[in-house]
């Protein structure tokens, strides 16, 4: 079983063991005590003993097994004292001059256990022989902050090398998700308990999936101020939002693919609807970052491809698909259309999104480890759709603005017409509207229609059936998030002084984070018919959910949960 250990700072020694034994309530089954920051023999002159009768103390209270760590300031640590004196330290606590008082391990840097003068010290304690192995180990550890080290497989053979070491400990910041590949391959090579894990954003998969690839354990922080490493979850996040417990080895990976994705409410969710039906998966955040500018488009695709393909090929990670938002959503058609041309009995790609250019579903099924099946569809036009058709009825003949022309604007124009309306698509850039409607109309039947409009004509042309916003304006932590997409105050105004009998319509908002945004509140304050984001997202993740489990979407329970989350009094 893979431990979750629970890393402790210690600055009041009374206090660190108050929350030991909150991380013992929280579900945590060992905790560090980084005493990096307490220990200072320069500090000890008046009472030389008093640091570590307060550190034995902290070993022997302890309401749990416990590591202690004295990280050197060379790897991320607080100290920066005196190494004879941190290895004496050591020396001390594993030999039990202090009865009671042997950590279940302690853990020292490679780079610091292999000094001249220090590895025959550490072989006398840990080596073979050694009196004090049985009651406590040594985790050999090697840090790198800034990046994947360059010499990282000579460095692991290195510390395994070292036969004295119970655990290696390898930590580095991932630079891409790519990275937990590696990780995971040093855990299924290991030759004995190893611990890899992948710091910052990009590496939580590597601290969640420690169970499914034998990982020794997981760190976890009681809250997230208390994190002692960048991209480090909570207990209750660990255990509760990704089922740490239930994590094996047949566990299938799924996530959502976007950037930024931290604040998608999917992975909450995808892991929920998973529990219900008790399904042997966990859904992730998997941040693919983008270019900031359209002209290195190419390399956002390129740093897509690299990412998706290596997460599709890899043989153990059993990836089982994805959710793909802002701003992928395009480049999943075009990875899946060249995916298509090397491997056309295995991809297939839905009407939807060949005919926009955007998908935000991937469904892949596997044996042996290989992908035998892999579909691209769009779940968000069928989801757009259903919440207007029971707001307006019938769409054909219907006028729909759709505002705003990336993916998910592509796919929702397209859905519409193809079902009858006649939309009008606002965009900033009327080029970019321009093009997505000469790039679809050649695809649909001639039911309804698409034509392109200047955004500063929102405001007066008469009112639409139906307004769709598909941008990202009113999203909590987005680029506006007080922003009114559609100006329904001067819309209603120009309406009543043009004597028209009809001053209200209906507005859906692709926007679910904050629930009522900006846009829906105006709405509703119009007396309009406002179907907020929400609704629109319960259904397409209800419809990406039946095609990883083959089980019908609990769209209650998805709704009630969202809304619950989302909701000012959960904050």
């Amino acid at each position: 079983m893979t431990l979750l250990c629970v890393p402790i700072l210690i600055r009041d020694p009374q206090l660190a063991l108050s929350e030991a034994q909150n991380a013992q309530k929280a579900g945590a089954d060992i905790v560090e005590f980084r005493i990096d920051e307490f220990f200072d023999p320069s500090l000890a002159e008046a009472d030389p003993d008093r640091q570590e009768r307060e550190i034995a103390r902290l070993v022997r209270e302890s309401p749990l097994p416990c590591i202690v760590t004295c990280r050197s300031s060379k790897e991320g640590g607080g100290y920066s004292g005196s190494e004879d004196e941190r290895i004496a330290l050591y020396e001390r606590l594993a030999s039990g001059e202090r009865k009671g008082s042997q950590p279940r391990y302690l853990d020292l840097e490679f780079a610091a256990a292999t000094a001249p003068g220090v590895q025959p010290r550490i072989a006398r304690l840990f080596g073979l022989g050694s009196t004090s192995q049985q009651a406590t180990g040594l985790i050999l550890s090697a840090h790198d902050f800034q990046g994947r080290p360059a010499d990282l497989t000579r460095r692991v053979l290195a510390m395994r090398a070292d036969g004295f070491a119970n655990v290696i400990k390898i930590a580095f910041r991932a630079r891409s998700l790519r990275d937990n590949l590696e990780l995971f391959e040093l855990l299924r090579d290991s030759d004995r308990p190893t611990i890899a894990l992948g710091m910052g954003e990009f590496g939580l998969m590597s601290r969640v999936l420690a169970p499914k690839f034998g990982g020794f354990l997981t760190f976890a922080s009681l809250r997230p101020e208390t994190v002692t490493a960048p991209g480090q979850p909570t207990v209750s996040d660990l255990l509760d939002l990704y089922r740490f417990r239930s994590i094996r080895t047949t566990t299938k990976v799924f996530g959502v693919i976007g950037w930024p994705v931290g604040h998608s409410m999917s992975p909450f969710v995808h892991n929920a609807v998973f529990a219900e039906h008790k399904f042997d998966g966990v859904y992730l955040p998997l941040p693919v970052p983008s270019a900031e500018s359209v002209s290195e488009s190419d390399a956002t695709f390129a740093s897509f491809k690299a990412t998706l393909g290596a997460l599709i090929d890899d043989p153990i990670l059993d990836f089982g698909g994805a959710s793909v938002t802002i701003p992928h959503k395009e480049n999943l058609v075009r990875f899946a259309i060249e995916r298509l041309k090397t491997e056309p009995g295995i991809w297939s790609l839905d009407a939807i999104s060949l005919a926009t250019g955007a998908g935000n579903s991937l469904a892949i099924t596997r044996e042996g480890g290989r992908p035998t099946r892999a579909r691209v569809f769009n779940t968000d036009v069928p989801a757009a759709i259903a919440p207007l058709r029971s707001a307006i009825g019938s769409l054909d003949g219907k006028s729909v603005a759709v505002v705003g022309a990336g993916g998910v604007g592509r796919a929702i124009a397209f859905g519409l017409a193809h079902s009858g309306a006649n939309v009008t698509v606002f965009n900033r850039s009327f080029p970019r509207s321009e093009e997505l409607v000469l790039s679809l109309s050649k695809h649909l039947s001639g039911r309804g229609s698409i034509r392109a409009a200047a955004w500063e004509t929102l405001s007066t042309l008469p009112l639409f059936d139906a307004y769709v916003n598909c941008t990202p304006l009113g999203m909590s932590g987005g680029p506006d998030p007080s922003g009114i997409p559609v100006p329904i105050e001067k819309l209603v105004e120009a309406a009543s002084n043009s004597g028209n009998k009809r001053s209200v319509s209906v507005v859906l908002d692709t926007v679910y984070n904050p629930v009522e945004t900006p846009l829906i509140r105006a709405a509703r304050h119009a007396g309009w018919t406002a179907i907020d984001g929400v609704t629109m997202f319960i259904e397409q993740a209800a419809l990406q959910s039946e095609a990883w489990t083959d089980r019908s979407g609990p769209r209650q329970l998805m709704d009630r949960l969202v809304r619950a989350r989302l909701s000012p009094a959960a904050k």
